[in-house]
C-alpha cells in the first residue's frame, strides 16, 4: 500500500477514534485502557489519565464482569468476531451507566496473533430506565388486574347470595298473596331479578376467561338485547313519564359479548332517561340501521342535551359530567365507549342543548 494511502487510512482512523459521538477505546490483551476518546471520557466522567491507571472491570458492575470475560474468551480463541452485550459501568460519581457494548480485536498484520480489542460504547441508560419503568408499571398492573379479579369474584359470589334471597321472598309473597300472580308490578319485579341473575352469570364468565375480547365474541340478535334492557329499565321509564320507543331491525346480528352489548344498551337509555326535559313530553327513540361493515344502533331522545361546543374533547372522559344532578358519577359513557371500541366498534355523539341528543353505535355485523 502507498506511504500516502496508509497515512490518509491513519488519519482517518485517528479522526474517527477522536471525533465519535459515542465512547471508543482500544484496550490491551491485559484488560487496560491503551486509548480513549473524548466521548467516553464525557461518559463516565474519568480523565484519560485515570483510565490509563485501570482496567476495564475495574468500573464493571461485577454482575456484569463474567459474561463480558466469557466472550473475550470466545473471541481470542476464533470461537466469534465480534459480540455486542449490555453492560453497566460505574460512572466517576459512583451513579451506574449503562452501555451498550461492541467488541472487535486487532491482529498483527505478519503473524495474525491478537493486538487489542476494540471498544464502543453507547449509552443506553435512558433507555433501560424507562423500561424499568414501564416494567414498574406492568408490575403494578398487574397487581391491580389481580386485586380486580378477587373484588370481581367477590362481588358475584355476594350479589348472588342476595339474588337468591330476592328470588326466595319473592316465592313467599307470591304462594301468601294470590293477587301478585297477576299484579303487572311485581312480573315486572321477578323479571328483572331473572335479568339480573343472567347478568351476574355473564359477567361470572367474563371474569373467569383468559381470552381476548375478540375471541368472546359471538353472533348476537341486536333487539333481543333492546328488548331486554326496555324491560327492565321501563319502571324507571314509565316514573319519569319517558315514552319509549322500540324500532329496532329483528334480523340483525352482531358480533358482540353479551355482558357488553347490554351494558351499553342500559348505559344509553338510563342516561337519555335520566337528563330527560321535563318541559315538554319526553321519549327516546331506538332504530337500528345498516351500513357496509356494521349494523348502527341509533337512541335518540329529546331531553336536555349536551353543549358540545364546550363538552365535545371530554365527552367519553372518565368522571367528566354535563350537567349538575347529584347521582351523576361520569362512569357510563366511560365505560360504553371502552365496551364498544373492544368489540371493534365506534359511538358517534349529535347533541343540542334542549334539543335532545343522538347516539350512534357502530357494531360490527355477524
Amino acid at each position: 500500500m502507498p506511504t500516502q494511502i496508509v497515512n490518509i487510512k491513519d488519519q482517518l482512523f485517528e479522526n474517527i477514534f477522536d471525533h465519535a459521538p459515542n465512547g471508543v477505546a482500544i484496550v490491551g490483551l491485559d484488560f487496560r485502557w491503551v486509548k480513549v476518546n473524548q466521548s467516553l471520557m464525557d461518559l463516565l466522567g474519568y480523565s484519560e489519565e485515570e483510565f490509563y491507571a485501570m482496567t476495564f472491570p475495574d468500573i464493571t458492575h461485577k454482575d456484569d464482569v463474567a459474561a463480558d470475560m466469557e466472550l473475550l474468551g470466545q473471541l481470542l480463541n476464533g470461537a466469534i468476531n465480534r459480540y455486542q452485550i449490555e453492560k453497566r459501568y460505574f460512572h466517576k460519581t459512583g451513579k451506574v451507566i449503562w452501555g451498550l457494548l461492541s467488541v472487535s480485536f486487532e491482529r498483527s498484520p505478519i503473524d495474525g496473533a491478537p493486538l487489542y480489542f476494540i471498544s464502543q460504547i453507547v449509552d443506553i441508560t435512558r433507555q433501560k430506565e424507562m423500561i424499568g419503568q414501564m416494567n414498574a408499571i406492568t408490575n403494578i398492573a398487574n397487581i391491580q388486574n389481580e386485586k380486580l379479579k378477587n373484588f370481581a369474584h367477590i362481588a358475584t359470589h355476594d350479589i348472588r347470595t342476595h339474588l337468591g334471597n330476592l328470588g326466595v321472598i319473592s316465592g313467599f309473597m307470591e304462594e301468601e298473596l294470590e293477587v301478585l300472580k297477576n299484579n303487572e308490578n311485581f312480573l315486572m319485579l321477578k323479571e328483572a331479578l331473572s335479568q339480573l341473575e343472567s347478568t351476574i352469570d355473564n359477567l361470572n364468565e367474563v371474569r373467569k376467561s383468559d381470552f381476548s375480547t375478540e375471541e368472546r365474541m359471538t353472533s348476537l340478535n341486536l333487539k333481543d338485547f333492546v328488548d331486554s334492557a326496555i324491560y327492565n329499565i321501563n319502571a324507571i321509564a314509565r316514573h319519569e313519564q319517558c315514552k319509549l320507543i322500540n324500532e329496532v331491525d329483528g334480523t340483525f346480528n352482531v358480533m358482540a359479548v353479551a355482558v357488553y352489548l347490554d351494558s351499553v344498551i342500559l348505559n344509553l337509555l338510563t342516561n337519555a332517561i335520566k337528563y330527560s326535559s321535563k318541559e315538554r313530553q319526553s321519549y327516546v327513540h331506538l332504530r337500528s340501521l345498516e351500513s357496509e361493515d356494521y349494523i348502527i344502533l341509533e337512541v335518540h331522545d329529546n331531553g336536555m342535551g349536551i353543549d358540545m361546543e364546550v363538552h365535545q374533547a371530554e365527552l367519553f372522559q372518565f368522571k367528566k359530567t354535563f350537567h349538575n344532578r347529584a347521582d351523576a358519577r361520569g362512569i357510563g359513557l366511560f365505560l360504553t365507549k371502552n365496551h364498544v371500541e373492544s368489540m371493534g366498534g365506534k359511538i358517534t355523539v349529535e347533541s343540542r342543548v334542549d334539543v335532545g341528543t343522538t347516539f350512534r353505535v357502530f357494531l360490527r355485523k355477524a
